[in-house]
Parts: C-alpha cells; sequence; structure tokens
C-alpha cells in the first residue's frame, strides 16, 4: 500500500530562504572563531616586531628574547589554524584557549619574571590545548574548517 504524501509540508529541496537560515545560524560562531583569528594574527605580527624591536631596549637576555619570539611565532601559526578551524568550534576553542595560555603566559613570564610566576604552570597546559585543537582538526568533521565565513 503506498503512503499518503498530500500531508507533507518538507519539500526534498530546501528553497533559498531555508538555506540562508541555515546557514546564518551555522557561521555565527564562525564567525567568531574567524574574527579571532584575524585578531590573534594582527596582535602576533604586532607583538613579534615589539619583541623583534623595542623589547631589546629593556631586556638583554637572549633567552627571554627568544622565548617572546616563540610565542609570537606559535601565535601567529595558530591564528592561521584558528581561521582554517572556523568551522569547527571544538577545535576552534581549544586553538584560542592554547594561544591565550601558551603564549599569554610567556609573554607575561617575559616581561616579568617574579611577578608573574604563577603562571609557569599555564604554558604547558596552553600547548596541550594546541594539540589537542590539531587532533580535533584530525578526528572532526571532514572538511569541516575549510568552509570560509560568509560575512
Amino acid at each position: 500500500m503506498a503512503a499518503d504524501s498530500s500531508h507533507e509540508t518538507t519539500p526534498l529541496l530546501p528553497n533559498a530562504e531555508q538555506e540562508d537560515l541555515t546557514h546564518n545560524t551555522d557561521t555565527m560562531g564562525s564567525t567568531l572563531l574567524w574574527k579571532t583569528g584575524a585578531v590573534f594574527g594582527a596582535t602576533a605580527v604586532g607583538l613579534g616586531a615589539f619583541g623583534a624591536h623595542g623589547l631589546k631596549k629593556h631586556i638583554s637576555d637572549p633567552n627571554k628574547l627568544a622565548n617572546w619570539s616563540t610565542a609570537a611565532q606559535y601565535q601567529l601559526v595558530h591564528s592561521v589554524a584558528l581561521l582554517v578551524a572556523s568551522n569547527n568550534p571544538v577545535a576552534g576553542a581549544l586553538f584560542t584557549a592554547g594561544m591565550t595560555m601558551f603564549s599569554g603566559s610567556i609573554y607575561a613570564l617575559t616581561l616579568d619574571t617574579e611577578r608573574f610566576r604563577f603562571m609557569g604552570p599555564v604554558t604547558p597546559l596552553g600547548g596541550l590545548c594546541l594539540m589537542a585543537g590539531w587532533l580535533a582538526l584530525a578526528f572532526g568533521k571532514r572538511g569541516a574548517g575549510m568552509r570560509w565565513p560568509r560575512f
């Protein structure tokens, strides 16, 4: 016996209005992650330049300057990773937390080791978040990070 389809109201193919509604709700989080990645990237360039030029006037320890450079490099690389992960909220959150904890704690410790000594344990936690972000990309929905958000 054939099913009566006269009461079906959902079309098989979505219309443009339905696609826009779905796309808008899907991209709200991805737009935030995209903008966060772009801001983190811009600040990484600025902080890297500050470390290469302005910080040398105040800090003479080459190890501290190298640490600052490492923090800026990791922040910049993971800013790009955050752009790629803009449609993977788990990876995006892990990259954001990881950059904040890893690079942020290194910046603080470089500027004033004694004052920010308590942040020492934060650095490896940030590194773990960065690694977990890469794993979230690897094992998340395939291709989820490759759709660029519409603004």
